[in-house]
Formats: structure tokens, C-alpha cells, sequence
């Protein structure tokens, strides 16, 4: 699987491309603010973008959605339990003093533990919510490989202080979801560097009860 990354300004998110070797066809996660630098990608690799799937609809990930789809025509697929989040992202630019545009309609909605066949790759849906009602994961089992969004990053974990956030519903969730997965598995999260399952479940100080992270 080729993967990569663009962070975006701003908010240091990022945002992911990826697809399977020979594929014709790419799938973009969380495009945040970066959407004319990965639909630049695209044409210089010979690819066209199947879909944008969104982990969650906090400002920063669904931001370049709009100019995005004007430069690949991709379908959009997020789960509903953060449609509401989605429809007010002008709401929640003015919370940071930003603007932001209306972004186009969902096209499709993401269950728990669906599977996902796009540009070569199976992608399990699991839904983990907390930092947002709707967040999900995407986990790639033949790569070894989740996008993981604002569940967990390395060391850390979402916050779950801005609307719709609960933390012991995100602290169950990362343990039921995402450590139940194999140990050399990959996260590629929203911010930050790249860990692994095994790094946080034995470091992570909101996961290992000896550092008080045993709630949940």
C-alpha cells in the first residue's frame, strides 16, 4: 500500500492519501486544508480519487472537502452521528476567528463494521466515538495499517471537551476498537507522527493504569 501524508497549515493535521500498488484509483482521508496539494498528487501519479472519507467532521478535517470534490468529482462518505458537526462548520470556524464555507452534501454514510472496497484496499469502519459522536476509524488489515483521526495519538488521546466529546466513552472505545488489534499494527493519526497499537498500549499515559489511565 503507498500512503501519504500532507500536513496541513494552520492546525497541523493531517491528511492521508493512499491506495494499493497498481491501482488506478487513490482514496483520500481527512483532506483539512490541504486539497489543492493532494489533488496535485493525483495528476503526478496518474491517479484519479475514488472517494474522501472523513474520520470525523471537526473543522480541520473536513475543511478542503468542498475544493476537493471540485477538483476530482469524489463521493464523500462520513457517519451520520457527525452530520451535525459537518452542517455547522461555519459554527465551529467562528469558534477559532475563522471563516469557512458551506461544504457539499454526504454522499454516503459509514456503519461499524462495514467494509469499505476502495482503490484496491479493504478498509474496516470502526466506529469509536468521543472525541466526536461520529468519529470512526479505518482500519487496513492486509497493510497493518488504521487511520485513526483524533482517537489516540502518540502518548495521547483526542480531547473530548468541544461539543458531543465524552471521555470515558473515547477511553472504552480505544480499548475495545483499536488495542484489541494486532500489536505491530500502524496508526496514522490526525496530528503528529505515526505509533503503533503495541507503543501505546504499553506507554500511552491516559491507557496504562499505573500512570492513572485505568478508567474505562
Amino acid at each position: 500500500m503507498e500512503i501519504r501524508t500532507f500536513v496541513s497549515p494552520g492546525f497541523g493535521q493531517n491528511a492521508y492519501m493512499a491506495w494499493a500498488e497498481g491501482s488506478a484509483s487513490a482514496l483520500a482521508v481527512d483532506p483539512g486544508g490541504v486539497a489543492d496539494q493532494m489533488a496535485d498528487t493525483l495528476s503526478a501519479e496518474g491517479l484519479w480519487l475514488e472517494a474522501i472519507v472523513l474520520t470525523h467532521a471537526h473543522l480541520d478535517h473536513i475543511e478542503g472537502v468542498g475544493r476537493l470534490i471540485e477538483r476530482t468529482g469524489a463521493a464523500v462518505h462520513m457517519h451520520p452521528a457527525d452530520r451535525l458537526l459537518y452542517e455547522h462548520v461555519q459554527q465551529q470556524a467562528e469558534m477559532f476567528g475563522l471563516h469557512a464555507e458551506p461544504q457539499p452534501p454526504i454522499d454516503h454514510d459509514l456503519t461499524d463494521g462495514e467494509t469499505l472496497r476502495l482503490a484496491g484496499l479493504e478498509l474496516e469502519v470502526r466506529h469509536v466515538p468521543g472525541h466526536s459522536p461520529g468519529h470512526v476509524i479505518l482500519y487496513i488489515a492486509s497493510a497493518s495499517a488504521v487511520f485513526v483521526g483524533d482517537v489516540v495519538f502518540q502518548g495521547s488521546i483526542g480531547r473530548t471537551d468541544l461539543p458531543g466529546g465524552n471521555f470515558p466513552q473515547l477511553i472504552a472505545g480505544i480499548r475495545q476498537k483499536l488495542l484489541t488489534l494486532p500489536d505491530e499494527t500502524v496508526l496514522y493519526p490526525g496530528h503528529g507522527p505515526t505509533t503503533t497499537v503495541a507503543h501505546e498500549r504499553t506507554t500511552n499515559p491516559f491507557l496504562i493504569p499505573q500512570y492513572g489511565g485505568g478508567l474505562a
